[in-house]
Order: C-alpha cells, then structure tokens, then sequence
C-alpha cells in the first residue's frame, strides 16, 4: 500500500528509510544520546529506540537553541536521522537541519503521526514537498 502526502520542504533534499513515529515532541538535547543515536529521555514513548537512519515522525522539537549543535554533532558521529516530519515548524531543528543538510518537512495534508506508523518505509522529497510512505 502507497500513501503520497503533500506538503512544505522546508530544508531541501531527499531522504529515505524506516520511519520511527512519535506523538511526543522529540529533544536534541539531552533527550537522545548523540553517540548511540538512542533516545534516553526518561518515560518518553521512543526510549530506548535509536533514530539512526530513520525517517524521524514527531510533533516538533523541543528544548533549547542546542538543537542544531547536537543535530551537528549526531551527523558527524553517524547517528542522525536520514530525514524529519514535523508537525510544527521548530526553528533551533530547522537550523540544524540546514547545518547538516538534514531533509526537513512539515505542513502536510494528512497529520503525518495518524497516517505513518513505525517501520513504514518512507520517502522524504522536500524539493518537491513530498512524502511517499510504503506499508508492507
């Protein structure tokens, strides 16, 4: 099964892999631990999972401008996201995402924390704005 959303490419680029979908809003910092890639965030519904090459599916950011230095820091450690669906804009992720050239969208026709599900394997064109996600 295919289902194609449309929506804003706010960090251009393309990005593909394994979606890991979260209701919860998603930390940079101190909410994952940047050398393994896995969120260590205390009662968080995605502790314990790693964003290491995933398509990471969260509301938005949150914490501190030290979002875009601890995207920075998980891309040269290997252990960043291959690209990130936002609900919401959050401008500390956006500029790390641009920092490291990290596909970034958000705005989407569809609420893409309803429509994707964890392990869809998803497609992020944010030159076009658009997401192909792929169920099994």
């Amino acid at each position: 099964m295919q289902i194609v959303l449309k929506g804003r490419g706010v960090v251009k680029g393309v990005g593909e892999g394994e979606a890991l979908v979260t209701s919860q809003g998603i930390s940079f910092t101190g909410g994952i631990d940047i050398e393994s890639g896995i969120i260590i965030e205390r009662n968080h519904e995605l502790e314990g999972k790693s964003i290491v090459n995933k398509v990471l599916v969260f509301p938005a950011g949150k914490g501190s401008v030290g979002a875009s230095s601890e995207l920075y820091h998980a891309v040269k450690a290997g252990t960043a996201p291959r690209a990130i669906i936002n609900k919401e804009l959050d401008p500390p992720l956006v500029f790390g995402a641009i920092l490291v050239k990290v596909p970034l969208v958000c705005d989407l026709d569809k609420d893409p924390i309803k429509t994707i599900k964890t392990g869809d394997y998803v497609k992020v064109d944010a030159n076009r704005g658009i997401v192909e996600v792929t169920r099994k």
